[in-house]
C-alpha cells in the first residue's frame, strides 16, 4: 500500500507510522484509541469495473457486514480480548480494525526463542479464558497464531486478529464455494503453511487444538508440524505425523491432549485454564535478578554455617580472623586491651597473699 504517516484511511483512522506490508497503526479520530489496521487484497472479480464515486462494491460489501455482525457479537469486556471495532474498503482492499494497546506481538517473543515453561502456561491461560469468552457466546475464533497475539507492557497476553481470520474466511468462500479443492487453494493462498491455521475441525475444539500447537511452539521454538508448504503440513496433519510433545516439560501432558486427532478428547478452552491455574498456583517463585544480586552482597564474608538442631532454621555465622593462642579461631576470653591491667593487679594478689603467709608463719 502507497500510504504514510498523517493520511486518513476512511476518513477516520489516522496513521501513526509508515506501514507495513498490509498493516498499520493508526489513531481513531473518533475516540482518540490506538488502532491496528489489517489489509486484505481483494480481487478484481470483486472490485473490477466498479466506480469508486458509487461507493464499495456489492460483493465488497457483503463481506464488510459480515465481518461487522461477527465483531458486534464478540464480547467486548472480556480483559483478554482485543475489541475489533469494524472494518472498510479502501480500493482493492479490505481493511479490518481493532484495538491496540501498547505492547509487543507474541511472535517477536517467540522469535527470541523458546519461553519459560510456566511463563508460556500464563500466557497460556489469558489466551484460553479468552477462547472461553468467544465459545460462550457462540463464536470460534479460527486465526489463533502469535501474529494475533499481543503481549502487554504489565505481561498479560491479549487475543487479537478475530476479525481478520473471520474476513479471510469469507473471502476464500465467496471465492472458491463452501468446500473443494477451489476454496482449499484460495485458502492456502490467504492463510499460508501456518500449522494453527489448518486444524482437521472448525469451532472450539479446532481453537483448542490450535492452542495445543501455539504452546508446543513457544516452548520448544518450532511448529509440531512441518511448514515447508501447505500441502505437507495438511498431510501431516491428517496422518497425526508431528513431534512428541515430551519436550514440554510441565506442559506435555496438557499440549498431548491438545493435540489428540479426536475433537471428543481434547479439553476445553474452560479446562485448560481451569488445569492452567492449578499449575501455576505450585509453580516456583520467578527469580529475581535485583533481589538475588542484593542478597550477595549483603552475604558475610565466612561460610554459612548451620545452627544446632531444634532451632528451626539456619544461621549465618561469619567467621573471625584467627589469632595466635586462640582456640580453633574463637575469640579470647579476656579482651587484650585489659590484659595490662589485669597482669598488675595479678601480682599485687599475689605479693599480697606472700605477706600475708610469712606473718602467719612467724607468728
Amino acid at each position: 500500500m502507497r500510504a504514510g504517516p498523517g493520511q486518513v484511511l476512511a476518513g477516520r483512522y489516522r496513521l501513526t507510522d509508515r506501514p507495513e506490508a498490509l498493516r498499520a497503526t493508526a489513531v481513531d479520530e473518533g475516540t482518540g484509541e490506538s488502532v491496528l489496521l489489517r489489509a486484505l487484497e481483494l480481487p478484481a472479480l470483486l472490485t473490477g469495473g466498479h466506480d469508486p464515486e458509487d461507493g464499495t462494491p456489492p460483493q465488497a460489501d457483503r463481506l464488510v457486514r459480515r465481518v461487522g455482525a461477527v465483531g458486534s457479537t464478540a464480547p467486548a469486556w472480556h480483559p483478554r480480548l482485543l475489541r475489533g471495532v469494524g472494518a472498510f474498503v479502501d480500493g482493492e482492499l479490505l481493511w479490518t480494525v481493532e484495538e491496540r494497546p501498547a505492547g509487543v506481538p507474541l511472535a517477536e517473543l517467540a522469535a527470541a526463542g523458546p519461553l519459560p515453561p510456566y511463563r508460556a502456561a500464563e500466557l497460556a491461560a489469558d489466551l484460553a479464558g479468552a477462547l472461553r469468552s468467544l465459545h460462550e457466546a457462540g463464536l470460534s475464533h479460527g486465526n489463533l497464531t502469535a501474529e494475533s497475539v499481543l503481549v502487554c507492557e504489565d505481561g498479560a497476553a491479549m487475543l487479537g486478529g478475530l476479525l481478520s481470520g473471520v474476513a479471510e474466511e469469507a473471502l476464500a468462500e465467496d471465492l472458491g464455494g463452501p468446500g473443494g479443492r477451489r476454496r482449499y487453494e484460495v485458502r492456502a493462498t490467504l492463510v499460508g503453511p501456518v500449522a494453527e491455521r489448518w486444524p482437521l475441525d472448525g469451532g472450539p475444539a479446532g481453537d483448542c487444538w490450535a492452542l495445543g500447537v501455539l504452546l508446543q511452539r513457544l516452548l520448544t521454538g518450532r511448529s509440531p508440524y512441518p511448514e515447508g508448504g501447505v500441502p505437507e503440513l495438511v498431510t501431516a496433519v491428517r496422518d497425526g505425523r508431528r513431534e512428541p510433545s515430551a519436550s514440554c516439560g510441565p506442559l506435555a501432558p496438557l499440549v498431548e491432549r491438545l493435540l489428540q486427532p479426536d475433537p471428543a478428547l481434547r479439553p476445553t478452552a474452560d479446562e485448560v485454564r481451569r488445569e492452567l491455574a492449578v499449575l501455576l498456583a505450585g509453580a516456583p517463585e520467578p527469580a529475581d535478578g535485583e533481589r538475588a544480586a542484593r542478597e550477595v552482597v549483603l552475604r558475610p564474608a565466612g561460610p554459612l554455617v548451620k545452627s544446632a538442631r531444634g532451632r528451626g532454621r539456619s544461621a549465618a555465622v561469619p567467621s573471625a580472623g584467627r589469632g595466635a593462642g586462640t582456640d580453633g579461631g574463637k575469640p579470647p576470653r579476656i579482651p587484650p586491651a585489659l590484659l595490662g591491667p589485669v597482669l598488675v593487679g595479678g601480682v599485687f594478689l599475689l605479693l599480697v597473699l606472700g605477706v600475708v603467709a610469712v606473718v602467719m608463719f612467724a607468728g
